[in-house]
């Protein structure tokens, strides 16, 4: 799909979350986005800049089981998945997979089904489809899984531990957050690339990747970018 003469256009599944949000408000304000569309599950709340950005932005309401009903007529040039849970909120090892594996590879499916130049996608650092642990594992095994999709530019972004406002409360992150002064202090030569990382600086490098994109041709192309790519430009 040519992007559109004034920009790209943008989707957005997760923009609720905390990379999501972050990525929202950024290509709201990115003047090299011409439009941008999210898919929620529940209403936004309400945002004082939101008005500002009324007619750049599409808001579609629905369960992510009917996806690819909901986004039916929608045309976007870039594809952004910023889904992801724990297993505390999901509840069951079965109801993350759904969330942080089978979702995105959906959207993967209908991106390409679509035509869209890249996807981009959250997912995180040590993912890896043979990892005794859990959360890696299936992290790893959703990168594989849209890696097979064929995309024309496949953008795979893995952060180290996400720091910013959430609506829920996460010891491990509250913790990071107190501590990060010391630990930029301490993380450095080759600890570099385990510092935490702000979500807002993970969506502002989504951003870019976004406005450059890849010299693809006709072959399908898969950048990885590992948490020190990002904290590099931080």
């Amino acid at each position: 799909m040519k992007e559109a003469s004034g920009g790209y256009r943008a989707l957005v599944l997760g923009a609720t979350g905390l990379v999501g949000s972050a990525l929202l408000q950024q290509l709201l304000a990115d003047p090299q986005c011409a439009a941008v569309t999210i898919l929620v599950r529940r209403p936004l709340r309400p945002s004082p800049d939101m008005g500002t950005y009324g007619s750049k932005l599409t808001v579609l309401t629905a369960d992510f089981d009917r996806m690819e009903e909901a986004l039916t007529g929608v045309e976007a040039d870039t594809v952004f998945c910023a889904l992801g849970t724990t297993i505390k909120k999901a509840g069951t090892q079965e109801a993350f997979r759904v969330v942080d594996l089978e979702y995105p590879v959906r959207l993967a499916e209908w991106a390409k089904a679509h035509g869209a130049d890249r996807y981009m996608v959250v997912s995180a650092m040590g993912a890896n489809a043979s990892s005794s642990i859990f959360y890696n594992r299936v992290k790893g095994e959703m990168e594989a899984r849209i890696t097979e999709i064929g995309l024309p530019e496949l953008h795979i972004v893995r952060p180290s531990l996400l720091l910013g406002k959430r609506e829920e409360f996460r010891l491990g992150e509250k913790l990071a957050i107190m501590l990060s002064p010391l630990m930029k202090l301490l993380m450095v030569g080759r600890l570099r690339m385990y510092r935490p990382v702000q979500a807002e600086d993970v969506a502002a490098f989504m951003v870019k990747c976004a406005q450059t994109g890849l010299a693809s041709g006709d072959r399908p192309v898969v950048e990885l970018y590992e948490n020190g790519a990002i904290t590099a430009t931080i």
